[in-house]
């Protein structure tokens, strides 16, 4: 295994979409989804850890998701553990981890992947991120990972890639665009040089370091200031500090859509970025009446189409109900319409003005 193979594995985000499994205290990321055995960031560790070395690999977190991850990913040490005290978007918090890692090794190339993504053919993964170490080994570029389109979707950014690019490998690509709406999604689908913008990220050290002084100076004076701390006993000290002061932007918009210097490859790999109840019913076996069922037995009449999980072994009876989220957990029972899973966000703040922050 390559000892200049890094990885920064993202374990941050709330999934609020997930509630009531995922809350602020224990999010998606930490829980068996579906239901195979393994919970999603070690479903990820594993992954990663199949071509970057165990030791390489940094978890970077929020500080109150600690103790979560040095349970679930018992082969991790503390010091892999990178901890933000702040909620500061994604550019901040890979800048950091890749000064931390170019202190330890000015050689290391590094993926930044999320840790609640579902990647079913692994080893093609594996290939389509090696390929993107050996072009990022060899010239100053960033690389990417893109998803080819199966329909117009409105919830995912594209990279848009040059029009001229080879059929086959890595293609320069010409810009990053926003969220769609319907119809500029199916232009996208259309014009055949879009790709879903997956957030899997891969640059040398030396190359994301240099793209922060030429397009984000002030951010990366911040955290310049901490080289001599970075990796000793008083590193956390300075973040502490510093980290709230950072500038709360996105890796997209701070450095991917200034640079002239991006490729992307189209995946080879079935992946889902399992953003919603509706996105894990899609990636989940169904029964005779198309529902999905995680942990729970169920029997049905009249309905079908439904997302469901409970406890495990738990019976659950079902009728005249069809296309709903059901999720039983301890104190919280939802019942929701699958066609308004994305206002999930928005009762979690009624439930918690009604009933009180513990639920949420």
């Amino acid at each position: 295994m390559n000892n200049n193979y890094y990885a920064v594995l993202m374990a941050g985000g709330v999934g609020s979409r997930f509630w009531p499994i995922s809350t602020t205290e224990n999010p998606k990321q930490f829980h068996d989804m579906l239901g195979t055995g393994d919970t999603l960031i070690q479903k990820t560790f594993k992954r990663l850890n199949k071509f970057v070395p165990k030791e390489n690999i940094l978890i970077l977190t929020n500080e109150r998701y600690n103790d979560l991850v040095l349970e679930q990913l018992p082969l991790v040490k503390q010091d892999q553990v990178v901890l933000e005290p702040a909620m500061r978007n994604t550019a901040p918090c890979i800048l950091y981890a890749a000064l931390k890692i170019q202190k330890k090794n000015p050689n290391a190339v590094m993926i930044v992947a999320p840790s609640d993504h579902w990647i079913e053919d692994e080893a093609a993964f594996a290939e389509d991120v090696q390929m993107c170490f050996d072009k990022c080994e060899k010239e100053d570029v960033l690389c990417t990972l893109g998803i080819k389109p199966t329909f117009p979707n409105t919830g995912f950014g594209y990279i848009e890639f040059k029009k001229d690019s080879p059929v086959a490998g890595l293609k320069k690509v010409d810009q990053f665009r926003e969220k769609p709406d319907y119809e500029t999604a199916k232009e996208f689908l259309a014009q055949g040089n879009f790709l879903w913008n997956a957030g899997i990220f891969m640059w040398s050290v030396k190359t994301i370091v240099d793209a922060f002084k030429n397009f984000q100076p002030t951010q990366y004076a911040l955290f310049e200031k901490g080289i001599s701390v970075y990796n000793t006993s008083t590193e956390q000290d300075f973040i502490n500090e510093n980290y709230p002061n950072a500038e709360n932007i996105s890796i997209d918009y701070a450095i991917l859509e200034q640079s002239k210097s991006i490729y992307v490859l189209p995946a080879t790999f079935d992946w889902n970025d399992l953003g919603t109840w509706g996105s894990l019913y899609d990636k989940l076996d169904k029964d005779e009446d198309n529902t999905a069922v995680v942990n729970g037995r169920v029997l049905s009449q009249d309905a079908e189409g439904n997302m469901i999980r409970t406890a495990k072994g738990k019976i659950v009876v079902v009728d005249g109900l069809s296309d709903y989220i059901i999720v039983d957990k301890e104190d919280v029972l939802l019942i929701y319409p699958k066609s308004k899973e994305q206002d999930i966000k928005q009762v979690l703040v009624k439930v918690k003005d009604k009933f009180g922050k513990q639920y949420t």
